[in-house]
């Protein structure tokens, strides 16, 4: 019974991992991006923040909205 309940954790945070690295990812990225207002900035890193599908809105459609701050 424990080793079925240590197995489905491993495979539970092996699969979740990469969506946090990810999502961190897209959270930074757009903190450290300049965008027109500071309101679109917050809503960016909000988007980004929503797991699993908001790294992949703010890619698609966020991210090239920024430019990099120097």
């Amino acid at each position: 019974m424990l080793i079925e309940n240590i197995t489905t954790a491993i495979v539970f945070v092996t699969v979740c991992m990469p969506f946090l690295a990810v999502t961190l990812w897209a959270v930074v990225d757009a903190a450290g991006r300049e965008f027109p207002t500071f309101n679109q900035k917050l809503v960016w890193m909000f988007v980004a923040s929503v797991p699993f599908l908001g790294f992949i809105v703010y890619l698609i459609f966020g991210r090239w909205r920024g430019r990099k701050e120097a």
